[in-house]
Order: C-alpha cells, then structure tokens, then sequence
C-alpha cells in the first residue's frame, strides 16, 4: 500500500522538509503545516545556573530530555566561556539521554552517554530507568515546557531534582500554514494527520479557536480523517481531547510514522468513514 491519493496534513516545524519528502515518497498530497517555534530564553540563568550546579558537584546523574535543549545549553555557555567548558562538565557525571537527539548532540563532542532509556522514550520510560540505578542527586533538562507529573514521579523514587529550562515551545512567527492546515481540516479536505507531538494538537485547536472553527475541526478528525499518532505520549494527548488515533507506528519515529500511515491509511479511512456513515 502507498500514500497515493490521499491528502496527508503534518504540523511538523523542524523537520518539515524531511517529512513533506517521506510523505510524497509515499505518493502521497502532503501539506505541511509548521506548529511550533523552539525559542531559546531571553533570560540564560538557567543555563549557567546548570554549568555551575555541575562543576560544584551537586548532581550524580543529569537527565537530558532533548537534543535542542542540550545543543542551546551548549550554544549559551559558549557564548561566555570556551566550549570545553561545557563539554568537560559533561563529561563529570553520569548521562541518560531520553531519546537519539541528545544522544547524537553528545556524540558530536565524542561524548558517550551512561544510559540511553528505551522505546518509546517517553519521560515514563525515564522514570522506569532511573529507579533501576543508584543515582538520586538529579539534574533535568527540561524539554518546551514544564512536566510535573515528571519530576513528583523522580521524586517519588526518593531523588532530589534540579529542573532547568532552556528552551520553550512557541507558536512560529508564521502562522499562516497553521491556519490553513485549520481550514483545510474544518472544510474536510484532507485524508490523514500526522501528529508527532502533543504540542501540535495544543497549538491547532489554539488557531481553531481563534478562527472559530474548534466544532468543525473536532468533528472532521473524529468522524472524517484518520489520526496518525506517533506514540503514548501523543495517545495520551488526543485521549485528552477525547480523540482515538487510527493508526501507530511500531516504533515512536516519523520514519515508521508515515510508512505505517501508507501501509494502513486506506483501510483505516475506510473503516472510520464508514462508520461515522451510518
């Protein structure tokens, strides 16, 4: 099965390109709507508040959720001191990288982490994994926005946690291909969405609201267009709107996200039109 004449919507903002070219690979229409704007903070005290809690010691095991996180960290304290600083408070204490993005920033600078969590990595899968080791003097570099069901869940293991923020999640400062992906949605006329983050499902209802179309855009993704959701965290996400994925990847990557929308697109539309049909 392939992609082929279907109306694939995406809301993907850093890697639109790669994904515009899976889906069109696929054969299938794509529109790709970015969501999401990854916005360095105007203030850096967490940042180099981070750098000094690690060369004094504080922490035994530094949890690294993002790999955008890590490299503006990285970019932050370079802009003050040389980048072996960074890189040698890296490499003072144990590493668990969430996923293969801090992982491949940590890479760049020949640095290997202690612990990589497994699939889905999910910040439950973090949980599961520190409660298997010894450390508990915790450092946690946030990802767009603050979890506390995150940290009271590490703290529930008897860990002390340090939180840092150093990025937030913002609409992009276009937001034109958002409201059109908005529109097309409301007027039904699209095949498939493709969600690889809870975030894209905030920020489309946001637009929705704005536009006053949330009625519209809510009925066409339960009834009319079948949801792609990249994994638990996201499943979780459409629950929260009251929203049931059709289709989910085996492995929580866009790769295996748009294959298994070409491989069970078709049916899965098919089976939620006729459905909603009678």
């Amino acid at each position: 099965m392939s992609l082929e004449g279907l109306r694939v919507i995406s809301l993907e903002s850093r890697r639109a390109a790669e994904i515009e070219l899976l889906i069109r690979k696929q054969g299938g229409e794509a529109f790709v709507a970015p969501s999401v704007r990854e916005r360095a903070l105007s203030d850096n005290a967490d940042a180099f508040r981070m750098l000094e809690h690690i060369e004094a010691g504080r922490f035994d095991l530094l949890i690294l959720t993002t790999g955008v996180g890590l490299s503006f960290w990285k970019d932050v304290i370079g802009s003050r001191f040389p980048p072996e600083r960074a890189e040698r408070a890296l490499r003072s204490l144990n590493l668990l990288v969430r996923g293969p993005k801090p992982a491949a920033v940590l890479r760049a600078s020949a640095i290997v982490p202690t612990v990589a969590v497994p699939e889905p990595n999910t910040w439950r899968e973090v949980v599961e994994t520190v409660a298997k080791r010894p450390e508990r003097k915790l450092a946690l570099q946030e990802y767009g926005r603050p979890n506390a069901e995150f940290v009271e869940a590490l703290r529930a293991l008897g860990a002390s946690v340090e939180t840092f923020a150093l990025y937030r999640w913002e609409l992009p400062e276009d937001i034109g291909p958002l409201r059109a992906a908005v529109d097309r949605l409301a007027k039904r006329q699209a095949d498939i969405i493709l969600f690889t983050s809870s975030i894209q499902l905030e920020h489309l209802f946001q637009i929705a609201e704005e536009e006053n179309l949330v009625e519209q855009v809510r009925s066409a993704l339960r009834e009319h267009i079948a949801i792609a959701s990249i994994g638990p965290i996201m499943d979780k996400a459409l629950a929260d709107y009251d929203f049931v994925p059709d289709i989910v990847p085996s492995s929580p990557k866009m790769g295996p996200l748009v294959y298994a929308a070409a491989t069970e697109g078709h049916a899965a539309l098919q089976k939620k039109r006729a459905r909603f049909a009678r």
